[in-house]
Order: C-alpha cells, then sequence, then structure tokens
C-alpha cells in the first residue's frame, strides 16, 4: 500500500432597530398646543409597539454535526473501488470535528492504484452551504449535474498526465440543506501509465457519494 499525492478538495461562515412610540404627541408639543392643557393634563401612558424589523430568530439547522465518515461507506463499496484497502479507512485530522470530518481509503494492488476520499462540512445556514457549493462548482471545469443526489449535486471527471503518468480523478459535490458532501475518487495504473476510465471513475466516485448523503441523513439529529 502506498499514498499518492494528489490534491483533495475539502472547505463558509444582524442591529437592531428601536421604534420609540409616544402617544398624544401631537395635542402636547404640536404648535397648535395650548400650555395650560399640556401642563394641566393627567400624564398619559405610551402602549409600546412592536418592532416592524424583520425578525431575527434563528432557523434551526437541519444538521449539526458531521457524521462519522469512515463509516459513510459499506465496506463491500470500499472493497469494489479501492481494492486492497483497509476497509476502516483513515480519518483525516480536523480543525473542527464536529462541522468538518474526512475519510481516506487508498491502496496500490499489483500496479493498479485507487483513492478515496469522502468529506463532510456542515455550515451555518442552508444559503451559506448554497453559497460554499456554487464557490466549489467554479473551481471545477466541465462535468455536469448529478439528478436526485441530495439537493443539488455536481460531479465532474478530469485527465493529468504527470512524468507519463496519467491520473484520472472524479469529483462530486452534493448539498443537502445546511451540510456539503464532497468524495474525491482517482486512479493510475503504474504499469501501463494509463489511467482508468471517465465512466468507472465518474460512477465510482457518484457510487460512494450517493452512500455518503444517506449517511448524513441517517445521522440526522
Amino acid at each position: 500500500m502506498r499514498s499518492f499525492p494528489l490534491p483533495i478538495a475539502l472547505t463558509a461562515r444582524l442591529s437592531p432597530v428601536v421604534v420609540l412610540a409616544a402617544a398624544g404627541w401631537a395635542l402636547s408639543s404640536g404648535p397648535l398646543a395650548a400650555p395650560q392643557a399640556a401642563e394641566n393634563r393627567p400624564a398619559e401612558k405610551t402602549r409600546p409597539q412592536s418592532a416592524s424589523a424583520p425578525s431575527r430568530t434563528q432557523v434551526p439547522k437541519t444538521y449539526t454535526a458531521a457524521p462519522a465518515p469512515c463509516d459513510s461507506v459499506a465496506a463491500k463499496s470500499v472493497k469494489s473501488l479501492v481494492p486492497g484497502a483497509r476497509t476502516a479507512g483513515k480519518e483525516i485530522p480536523s480543525t473542527d470535528a464536529k462541522l468538518r470530518r474526512t475519510c481516506s481509503w487508498n491502496a496500490l494492488e499489483g500496479y493498479e492504484y485507487r483513492w478515496l476520499d469522502v468529506s463532510f462540512e456542515v455550515l451555518e445556514s442552508d444559503d451559506a452551504a448554497e453559497r460554499s457549493y456554487r464557490g466549489r462548482l467554479e473551481e471545477k471545469s466541465g462535468g455536469g449535474p448529478v439528478p436526485g443526489l441530495g439537493d443539488v449535486a455536481y460531479s465532474v471527471v478530469n485527465l493529468t498526465t504527470e512524468d507519463k503518468q496519467q491520473t484520472r480523478e472524479g469529483v462530486v459535490v452534493a448539498r443537502a440543506s445546511n451540510a456539503l458532501v464532497i468524495v474525491t475518487y482517482n486512479g493510475s495504473d503504474f504499469e501501463s501509465k494509463k489511467a482508468p476510465g471517465t465512466d468507472e471513475i465518474n460512477k465510482g466516485a457518484i457510487k460512494a457519494a450517493k452512500e455518503a448523503v444517506a449517511a448524513l441523513e441517517a445521522a440526522r439529529d
């Protein structure tokens, strides 16, 4: 087993308005008010009026914590996608494990190398997650939507060549309410120097993404 240094797509985070109301102001302070009447009239109590500013009540988040990423893909799927890898996977340390978690599987079997990453990112709101989702798409070229995966999802596959060695990488980004699921799947053949086909990598990444989104939904509070 050996690691293969490849980029991994992994990361987004109101002034009160006070309304004062004083009943009878025009009668007691206006230009037509009589001074004596103002002095003799008993003080009037003002009624509080509700502010017209929008309510600042925070909408409850659908997801409050990231699920265990190494449990998000079934063992049989790991064996199929990453032959020779330990099905337990390896969780990558995070600065905030409650909101961002990633698991990695990689192995070299014979001359065939495969790498799979599954990441979860929980944001403050659906809007924040949507902004992050769109920002990630701007970094990618090509690809297309993945129907029926989360609220919205996108996949892209790219081929790179370094020292005549080809590597094909597929990335799936899915948003489910206020959470993102990011899957990276790539492979190489170190004997032929060729990369696996686009269809194989794309389908593999989507398969892992579907299981990861299901795991996210199952772990919902």
